[in-house]
Order: C-alpha cells, then sequence, then structure tokens
C-alpha cells in the first residue's frame, strides 16, 4: 500500500494547448504517455495516487471529462488536490464531485481522507508571485505592493480551508498527517508562512506540493527539511513524470 505522488498534469484531451511551456519544452511532449507508463510500472491496485492539482485546461466539467477518464484509467487509489487551473472544480460543489465520482476519485478539499494511519489533508493554497523588481544583478529589490496584499486575502481564505481539513481529521481520531497543497507554501520573499506554521502547528511529518514550473522555478520554495518538517515537490515535469513514493 504505497503513496505516490504527482501534480500539473495539465491535461488538454478536449481544449486547445495555449502553454507556451507545454507547447514547445521537451519534457512535455507526450507527457500523459510518459506518465501513464511509469504509472503502470509503479503503482500497484492497493495503492494510493495522489495528484497535486492542475488536472485538466479544461474551464468547464464538459470540456475536461476526458482528462478525468484518463485518470480514472489509471492504476491505484487516486485522490485529487485543486489547483489553480481547474475551473471545473467549484470549492463549495466538492461533496457532490465526491458523491458523483465515489469509490472511484476522492476530491480533497474541505475534507481529509485516510492512508494507514495518516490522515491525508489539503488545499489549493496561495503564494504571492509578484511581479518582482530586479537590479542588473538579479536580485529583488522590490514588488507590487497591491498585488501582495491581494494575495495575502487568497493565503488567509486558503488557510482557514487548509485548517477545516486538520480539525475534522482531529475529530475523526487521526493524529498523523501528511499536508498537500498546489501551490509551494512560501513564496520567494519567504522562510515561513501561514502554511509552513499550520504545518507545524498540526505536526504534518510532510507537506508535498506542486506548481512550480522550469528550471528556472523548480526552487522557488522549500525543498527537504525544515523545522522538523520534509518539504517536497511533485511538479510533473520537475519529476520527468515519474510519481514520486511518499511511503513504501
Amino acid at each position: 500500500m504505497s503513496l505516490y505522488a504527482l501534480g500539473d498534469l495539465h491535461l488538454h484531451f478536449q481544449t486547445q494547448l495555449k502553454a507556451s511551456g507545454q507547447l514547445t519544452d521537451p519534457l512535455w511532449r507526450n507527457h500523459e504517455h510518459i506518465f501513464r507508463t511509469f504509472c503502470e510500472e509503479l503503482v500497484r491496485p492497493d495503492d494510493t495516487l495522489l495528484l497535486a492539482g492542475d488536472h485538466s485546461w479544461g474551464r468547464t466539467f464538459s470540456e475536461c471529462e476526458k482528462d478525468l477518464e484518463y485518470i480514472l484509467s489509471l492504476p491505484g487509489r487516486k485522490i485529487l488536490l485543486r489547483g489553480n487551473h481547474d475551473m471545473f472544480w467549484d470549492a463549495k460543489k466538492t461533496p457532490q464531485l465526491n458523491a458523483r465520482f465515489e469509490g472511484k476519485l476522492f476530491f480533497l478539499q474541505n475534507n481529509f481522507c485516510s492512508y494507514r494511519d495518516y490522515a491525508l489533508v489539503g488545499t489549493k493554497g496561495y503564494t504571492f508571485e509578484g511581479p518582482f523588481y530586479v537590479n542588473r544583478k538579479g536580485i529583488i529589490v522590490g514588488w507590487d505592493q497591491d498585488r501582495e496584499e491581494q494575495a495575502r486575502k487568497l493565503v488567509d481564505r486558503e488557510a482557514a480551508r487548509l485548517r477545516i481539513s486538520f480539525e475534522e481529521a482531529r475529530k475523526a481520531g487521526f493524529q498523523k498527517f501528511l499536508m498537500f497543497l498546489h501551490y509551494p507554501p512560501t513564496s520567494v520573499l519567504e522562510k515561513r508562512s501561514v502554511f509552513t506554521d499550520l504545518a507545524e502547528e498540526y505536526g504534518a511529518e510532510q507537506v508535498i506540493y506542486a506548481h512550480c514550473h522550469g528550471t528556472a522555478r523548480f526552487h522557488d520554495s522549500l525543498i527537504g527539511s525544515f523545522r522538523g518538517i520534509e518539504y517536497r515537490l511533485v511538479s510533473g515535469d520537475y519529476l520527468r513524470w515519474k510519481p514520486l513514493k511518499i511511503f513504501d
């Protein structure tokens, strides 16, 4: 019963692909086939595969049905986290999605699911991504203050949603947690954030996140051990489409 994770599939079986990176970066060429091959080699029927957001470019449910069919066809138990591009998924309608796909997919938002004696908790998250102003040496010397203020409101909303997940799991008797985000837990300006503080408050053993694409972005946030918690990036292109084993 191993646990694997990967994010940012950005499937587009029914939609026109407009993302420049996916159009030009060799790492994205036939990535759906590469990922499926890895899953079929690694993931057993009793394993769990957590997909950490940005599943589809479809903006409506009807535009991403084939993308979800692809995910359904992968081996193992599938858990989906909400990403910033998952327009088909209204956070308030998560219960309806879970009812619709009961026994097939689990949508992780304002709830939790179990893995052995762990509770898997998570939310999309958010972080301030600029714009930043840099000098000729590439050092950040300023940023857009208005956008940072707006980002703080979204961070607070996502932190409240994450706390709901932790509290629901705690009420159910769980004391061990794995925490999942789509966005990184910190911005490039931060060493700590409300998300790292929540992970420490509830004693999460690991924080797994995605969203950071391209070699220039892979180290925008925490990777490795920080204040007793292991932080792991699982963006698909970072992992070269091989899902990361979180637990044996």
